[in-house]
C-alpha cells in the first residue's frame, strides 16, 4: 500500500493521474502521518462497525479507518479522484467509494444498504467552505450515529464547542448543542495538509444526545430565532430579532425584559433555554 504521508509518492500518484488540485472544491489533503490514525482510532473507539467518510482526497484518512472499521463508505465528489483512489486504497476491501455530492444523498438509506445491523459513525476532513452545511445536514437527518469526529477549521471549531451564552458562540453554536454535545480532540497545524492553507485546523468531535436540552413548540421557528439573533452579530438582539423575524422593536424589547434580559443584551449571550424561551413566546402556530 503507497506511504500517503510521503509527499514525494503523493506527488508521483497525482502526476500520474493528472491531477491538479482544486480550490472550488478545498481540496487539501494531509501528510502529517500522525493526525490520521488519531483520528480513526479516536472515531472508531471503542466499536468499529461501520464508518462514512466525506471527501476522501486521496486516501490518507480512508487508509486508517480501513484499518479500525469492517466498512467504510466514502463520499467523493470529484470524479478526478477516483482512479486516484481505486489506485491507494488497492489493498482495502472494506473500503467502498460512492462518486456522489454527500449533501444530496438519502444518508437514512445509505445507512440502511450500506451498514444494515451495524453501529456508524462519521469520520472526514471537511473542506473549509462546506463545513456548517455538512454539520447540520448530518445532525437534522438525526441518524443514528456514535459518533461525528472531523477535522475542520480551527476558528469553526473554538466556535461549534464553545458554550452557547459565551463570547465565541454563534448560530452553528447553538445549533450543534442542540442536537449533540461538542468537544475538541486535538489541533493541526497548517503545515500538515498539500497544498498549506492558510489556517490551522483542529480534530472536534460530536456526540449526539438523546433528546434536546431544551424544549422547544416548533423547531424550525426555534432555528429562524437563533439565525436572525445572529445575522448582524455587532447589533443588539433586539435589533437583530426584529430584522429578521419583522416584528417591532419594542415587543421584541418588551419580550427580552419579561424574561429577564436588558433590551441591549447580543445574541452570544443568550443560552440555549434563552433561545428556546424566546421562540416558544414568539411562536404562533
Amino acid at each position: 500500500m503507497p506511504n500517503l504521508s510521503d509527499i514525494g509518492t503523493i506527488k508521483d500518484i497525482l502526476k500520474r493521474h493528472q491531477f491538479s488540485f482544486s480550490k472550488a472544491l478545498g481540496q487539501n489533503f494531509l501528510v502529517n502521518p500522525t493526525v490520521c490514525p488519531r483520528m480513526a482510532q479516536a472515531c472508531a473507539a471503542p466499536q468499529g462497525e461501520g464508518v462514512l467518510e466525506i471527501g476522501p482526497g486521496i486516501g490518507v484518512l480512508t487508509q486508517e479507518l480501513s484499518a479500525c472499521f469492517q466498512k467504510v463508505v466514502c463520499f467523493e465528489l470529484d470524479t478526478r479522484l477516483l482512479p486516484v483512489l481505486a489506485e491507494t486504497l488497492c489493498e482495502c476491501p472494506n473500503v467502498f467509494v460512492r462518486n456522489e455530492d454527500f449533501l444530496k444523498a438519502d444518508l437514512k438509506k445509505v445507512l440502511q444498504t450500506e451498514f444494515p445491523g451495524m453501529r456508524v459513525s462519521v469520520c472526514a476532513n471537511l473542506p473549509y467552505y462546506i463545513t456548517s452545511p455538512i454539520l447540520m445536514c448530518l445532525l437534522e437527518s438525526r441518524l443514528p450515529l456514535d459518533n461525528i469526529t472531523v477535522m475542520v477549521q480551527k476558528e469553526a471549531a473554538d466556535r461549534i464547542c464553545a458554550e452557547p451564552g459565551t463570547k465565541l458562540s454563534g448560530a452553528l453554536t447553538a445549533a450543534v448543542h442542540y442536537y449533540a454535545t461538542a468537544e475538541k480532540l486535538f489541533s493541526v497545524s497548517r503545515g500538515s495538509f498539500m497544498p498549506a492553507p492558510n489556517v490551522d485546523s483542529a480534530v472536534i468531535q460530536l456526540h449526539i444526545r438523546q433528546k434536546p436540552p431544551v424544549q422547544v413548540a416548533d423547531e424550525a421557528f426555534f432555528f429562524r430565532v437563533i439565525q436572525a439573533s445572529f445575522a448582524q452579530r455587532r447589533k443588539t438582539a433586539v435589533n437583530s430579532l426584529s430584522a429578521g423575524l419583522g416584528i417591532a422593536k419594542a415587543d421584541i424589547a418588551a419580550l427580552l425584559q419579561s424574561l429577564g434580559k436588558d433590551e441591549r443584551v447580543r445574541a452570544e449571550t443568550f443560552t440555549l433555554q434563552d433561545f428556546a424561551d424566546i421562540s416558544n413566546r414568539l411562536y404562533k402556530g
